[in-house]
C-alpha cells in the first residue's frame, strides 16, 4: 500500500509506490518494502546534522529547510522562494556580501557591530572606533554622600569632558576634573574647556539684578553698557595705548606713544575747551583754539615755577602790567651777552631803552636814533680834569669848567635893575662899567675929578701902557 506524505500543515507533499525511493525533497523518502533503505536513511540523517553544507543549495527544498553555505560560513533557511541568512552575526574585517535585511556583522578591526538594512550596513555601536577609544557619551553611576547618582558622561579619546546630571552633588569618590557635578552640563576644569557657539538667549544678558552670587559669578545689571549712559563705581583702566575716542564723529582722542600722552581734538578748526563750576556758573577758563592755533586763557594765572617765552609778548587789551617781583629779568640764560631792555611801540616807529653791551651803559632814543643816558654816577665834578663829561657840583656846591661860552642872553645891565636873574654877556658887565651916573664915561687913565659921578658909582682906572 503506497505511504501518502504530509507536512507539518497537513498538505500532502508526496505520495510515494511501495518498494520505490522519492526525490520530491532534498531527502530520500522511502516506499514500503523497500529494500536496502538503510543507507539512504543514514545519508538522510547526515544531511539534517549537517544543513546540507554544501558551497550549492539543495535541490528541492522545503519552506523552512535550513542550508550552511559553506561559501559564506552562513546557516540560510529557504522562506518558500529563496534561501535567506538566518540573521547571525559575521566577526570580519570586511563587510560581508550577498547579506540580508536584518543580518548582524562585527568589523573585527574596529570592533564595531552593524546591521544589514537590506540595502546598506548601519553601524549599531560602539560610535568610535578601536583606534579612537572611548568617545561619546556613557552612563554611569557615581556615588555621593547623599547615594547614588546616575549620570551621563561625554568622553573624547577616552578622556571625560563634560558630565549631565539632574541634580547638584559632590562625588565621594574622587572624579578628575569634576570636585562638584552641578545641575545640567559641567565640563572638566582641568581642560580649561569652555562652550562655544551661539545660543538665542546666551546673547542676551539680564540686566534687572544687581546681586552677584559670587566673586566670579558677576549678575548683568553690573556690567558697564555700551548702547546707554552708565556709571562705574570702580576705576577704568585702558592698557592700550590707542587709548580713548570721544565724539560721534572722533572728535576727542587720548592716547599713548613712547609713553608720550596726546590730547586731540581731531576735528579741524575745532577747539578744546576746558570749563568749571563758579559758584554755580560754567565758566570756560582756557580755550585751545583750533583756527588760531592759540590758547585764550579767561581769568588769573598763577605760575609757581619758570614762564618761557619763544615768541613775542602781546598786552592789547590792558593798559598797565603790574609785577611783584622787584625785578623783571630778560635774556636769562644766554650763552653770551646781547643788547636788552624796553620797546615802546609808536604809530611812527618804536623806542627804546636798553643797555648797549658794545659799549656798556644804557642807550635811549627811538627810531633807530639812540644815546647814552646819563647816570649821577657817570657826572663830574671838575670838568677841566673830565672833558666831554656831565658837570654836578661838589658837596660845596662847586663846579669847575674850562671855558663857558653863553649865548647872549639877558639885557644891559641898569643901575635900577636889581630883580634880573638872566645871565649877562661880558659886554653887558662891561657896558654896566661904562655907565657912571647914569652917563657913560670913557674909561681913562686919570682919576675922576669933583664932580665926576655920585655918590656910590663905580670908576674903572685903565693902567697907562
Amino acid at each position: 500500500m503506497a505511504y501518502t506524505i504530509n507536512k507539518t500543515d497537513s498538505s500532502v507533499l508526496t505520495t510515494i509506490a511501495d518498494g520505490t525511493v522519492d526525490n520530491t525533497t532534498s531527502l530520500q523518502l522511502f516506499g514500503k518494502s523497500y529494500s536496502g533503505f538503510g543507507e539512504g536513511l543514514n545519508e538522510n540523517l547526515v544531511k539534517l546534522l549537517e544543513n546540507s553544507a554544501s558551497i550549492s543549495a539543495p535541490s528541492a527544498p522545503l519552506r523552512g529547510e535550513l542550508w550552511f553555505d559553506t561559501n559564506t560560513n552562513q546557516i540560510k533557511v529557504y522562506d518558500g522562494t529563496s534561501f535567506k541568512p538566518t540573521g547571525g552575526s559575521k566577526a570580519q574585517s570586511s563587510a560581508p556580501t550577498n547579506a540580508s535585511a536584518g543580518d548582524l556583522w562585527l568589523d573585527t578591526d574596529d570592533d564595531q557591530v552593524y546591521a544589514y538594512t537590506g540595502t546598506a550596513w548601519q553601524l549599531v555601536g560602539p560610535v568610535y572606533t578601536k583606534g579612537q577609544t572611548l568617545s561619546g557619551w556613557s552612563i554611569e553611576t557615581l556615588a555621593s554622600a547623599g547615594g547614588n547618582k546616575v549620570v551621563s558622561s561625554m568622553y573624547v579619546g577616552n578622556t571625560r569632558v563634560a558630565i549631565l546630571s539632574k541634580e547638584t552633588f559632590t562625588p565621594t569618590v574622587a572624579q578628575t576634573g569634576f570636585a562638584e557635578i552641578k545641575a545640567g552640563l559641567t565640563l572638566n576644569s582641568t581642560l580649561g574647556a569652555v562652550f562655544e557657539g551661539t545660543n538665542t538667549q546666551a546673547t542676551f544678558i539680564d540686566v534687572s539684578s544687581t546681586t552677584n552670587t559670587s566673586a566670579s559669578l558677576i549678575a548683568g545689571g553690573n556690567f558697564v553698557r555700551a548702547d546707554a549712559s552708565d556709571t562705574m563705581a570702580g576705576a577704568l583702566t585702558i592698557t592700550d595705548d590707542n587709548g580713548v575716542t570721544l565724539g560721534a564723529s572722533g572728535e576727542l582722542t587720548v592716547s599713548v606713544s613712547s609713553n608720550d600722552v596726546t590730547i586731540a581734538q581731531t576735528s579741524q578748526d575745532k577747539d578744546l575747551k576746558f570749563t568749571v563750576n563758579d559758584n554755580g556758573t560754567t565758566n570756560t577758563i582756557m580755550t585751545l583754539d583750533g583756527s588760531e592755533t592759540a590758547v585764550n586763557i579767561a581769568g588769573n594765572v598763577n605760575i609757581t615755577g619758570n614762564l618761557t617765552i619763544s615768541g613775542s609778548y602781546d598786552k592789547s587789551s590792558v593798559d598797565v602790567s603790574t609785577y611783584v617781583d622787584a625785578f623783571i629779568g630778560v635774556n636769562e640764560g644766554n650763552a653770551s651777552d646781547v643788547d636788552g631792555g624796553l620797546i615802546v611801540e609808536k604809530a611812527s616807529g618804536e623806542a627804546r631803552m636798553f643797555w648797549d653791551t658794545s659799549e656798556s651803559y644804557w642807550s635811549a632814543g627811538s627810531t633807530g636814533s639812540f644815546s647814552q643816558v646819563i647816570r649821577l654816577a657817570d657826572a663830574v665834578v671838575d670838568g677841566n680834569a673830565s672833558k666831554e663829561k656831565v658837570l654836578k657840583t661838589t658837596a660845596a656846591g662847586l663846579v669847575t669848567v674850562t671855558n663857558i661860552n653863553l649865548a647872549a642872553v639877558g639885557s644891559a645891565i641898569t643901575t635900577s635893575d636889581t630883580a634880573s636873574v638872566s645871565v649877562p654877556t661880558i659886554g653887558q658887565v662891561a657896558t654896566y662899567g661904562n655907565l657912571w651916573g647914569g652917563s657913560a664915561k670913557t674909561v681913562s687913565t686919570s682919576a675922576p675929578t669933583s664932580g665926576d659921578g655920585s655918590d656910590g658909582d663905580f670908576w674903572f682906572v685903565r693902567e697907562g701902557d
